[in-house]
């Protein structure tokens, strides 16, 4: 249900990590492999997500750090739309898997 309105596949993975885990913080690398995609364009969609301000980062060394930045004026709700898109897919995948009957 969230794809609808988050159309890239990579960004809907990112918002959907930092909304579950608001104190999660990684670097590029850290998240490709959590979410399985490809490094440079996680990270395309990390700047746009920093520029918006519902990502923060830091420096670390070499590495930049992003977390979640909870003062994003709508971070409560659309923490809650993810909540609840996650939960209405768990019980659709449940009811279809009740609605298949042995042959």
């Amino acid at each position: 249900m969230l794809d609808v309105f988050i159309t890239s596949r990579v960004r809907r993975k990112i918002v959907v990590v930092y909304a579950k885990y608001p104190d999660f913080h990684t670097h590029v690398r850290g998240l490709a492999k959590l979410i399985k995609e490809d490094p440079g364009n996680i990270q395309r969609e990390l700047k746009r997500l920093e520029k918006v301000g519902f990502l923060t980062s830091e420096k670390q060394g070499n590495t930049k750090i992003y977390s979640t930045n909870k003062q994003f004026p709508i971070f409560k709700e659309l923490q809650s739309i993810v909540i609840k898109s996650q939960q209405h897919q768990t019980s659709r995948t449940k009811r279809a898997s009740n609605d298949i009957q042995p042959v």
